[in-house]
């Protein structure tokens, strides 16, 4: 079968899965948690395969971390998927109900999107959480994962596939891209695939908008802030830059850049550089390096995502200079002030242009599950539709629904009938 075939299949079932009963999507996720559960042997042996392959091609360090599918990963995808399960059902929600002329009554109601593509980096427990999250939300899937988690995410969407469909799930709610190649191919199914979600580097993604006339959601880069504001309690900002940066590091929420103001920079910059213990590469400006003799920063770590451990540090004269260059290099995405000062901080949070704006805690809350969203199937550093982690809510659209007793527009036209607009 050819993959526009398939897909075409998948936009047929679509349609099918928006009607089904949040009930039968509920149980379907409790089958997939269960045949993740009993399968879990299967599942680490298709990843040590992955694992042992890229060690041969000799990846990065931080895509075998991501690729990386362990007890731990198991864990939480599971729990992932029951806390959907617990949540109320985005579908068939009243929106907005209003009375147009007596008998004739004006509905809005969610609904799901229809096919959702995504394309995502090599970890295989975001094919599990973007999943489960399409079956809770009533989407069909196109899933396309790294060649890299190949079989991994084979062995996972095999059997959630099958799981779903035995719950009653129609058949082709689902399909797995497998080559480079079929991304392409997915690009000119316009017809069939509603929204495409691509994760992954800001010249891929730039690529996917380029080559589609499917909507797409999503960002590029992870180029977020930490800010060090003049009044900051230095006790407390060691510990969140180091999360920011650290707890871990591949991921597009991880602290790329720090802006110290230069009244906190003597207080913050040793404790900062003692407590991360080596273990950070420190890039900074002339004035940071005569404090904590690190390395040079040159203009390209200004807009650099290294996802690893260096980080790029400047310090700044005022809150204003650190917001300027955060909604000049940044990518719109996370970034945080750290300050005792709360005024400064609600003037920070109007002021920077981000999907994420923090007070005193760290980037890396940036996050569906840690926002309560049971997941997600990306962040959109972007301003329609959704923005943000993107959840069940920015998985459903809505509809109008109109119910009338035979009235017709001439009528009003004329002046034969008048509306009489009434909320309910």
């Amino acid at each position: 079968m050819e993959l526009k075939d398939s897909i075409h299949k998948v936009k047929e079932d679509s349609l099918k899965l928006a009607s089904l009963d949040g009930e039968i999507r509920n149980r379907a996720l409790e089958m997939v948690c269960h045949a993740l559960r009993s399968e879990a042997p299967a599942i680490f042996k298709a990843n040590e395969s992955d694992l042992a392959k890229a060690e041969k091609d000799r990846l990065p360090e931080p895509i075998v971390k991501r690729l990386r599918f362990d007890e731990s990963k198991l864990s939480d995808c599971i729990a992932g998927a029951r806390d959907l399960i617990k949540m109320d059902d985005p579908l068939f929600k009243v929106l907005l109900k209003r009375q147009l002329d007596d008998g004739l009554s004006l509905t809005r109601i969610t609904c799901p999107i229809g096919v959702i593509g995504v394309i995502f980096e090599s970890r295989p427990d975001a094919l599990v959480q973007i999943a489960c999250l399409c079956i809770k939300s009533g989407n069909g899937i196109i899933l396309k994962g790294g060649s890299e988690a190949k079989a991994t995410n084979r062995v996972l969407f095999d059997l959630i596939r099958k799981a779903a469909c035995e719950a009653g799930l129609p058949e082709n709610f689902a399909a797995l891209l497998e080559e480079r190649e079929q991304i392409d191919q997915l690009l000119k199914c316009e017809n069939d695939v509603d929204l495409l979600i691509p994760r992954g580097s800001n010249s891929f993604v730039k690529y996917i908008m380029d080559n589609t006339t499917i909507p797409v959601m999503g960002h590029a880069d992870g180029i977020c802030h930490v800010y060090v504001d003049g009044d900051a309690d230095p006790e407390k900002a060691v510990p969140i830059i180091i999360d920011s940066k650290t707890q871990y590091v591949a991921a597009c929420n991880a602290a790329e850049t720090l802006l110290v103001h230069k009244d906190a920079a003597e207080k913050v910059l040793p404790k900062l550089a003692e407590a991360a213990g080596g273990k950070i590469t420190f890039r900074g400006d002339e004035r940071t390096v005569s404090i904590i003799g690190c390395e040079r920063a040159n203009e390209a770590d200004d807009s650099t995502e290294y996802l690893d451990y260096i980080l790029s540090v400047r310090i700044v004269d005022s809150m204003d200079e650190a917001i300027d260059h955060i909604n000049r290099f940044g990518s719109h995405h996370t970034d945080c002030i750290i300050t005792e000062n709360v005024d400064e901080a609600e003037e920070f949070m109007r002021r920077v242009d981000s999907a994420g704006v923090y007070h005193n805690c760290s980037t890396r809350f940036a996050d569906g599950f840690r926002y309560g969203f049971g997941a997600e199937v990306g962040i959109s550093t972007g301003k329609l539709h959704a923005r943000g982690p993107v959840g069940l809510e920015g998985l459903v659209t809505y509809k109008y629904q109109l119910r009338g007793s035979g009235q017709i527009v001439a009528d009003y036209a004329a002046g034969r009938s008048v509306f009489d607009f009434k909320d309910l």
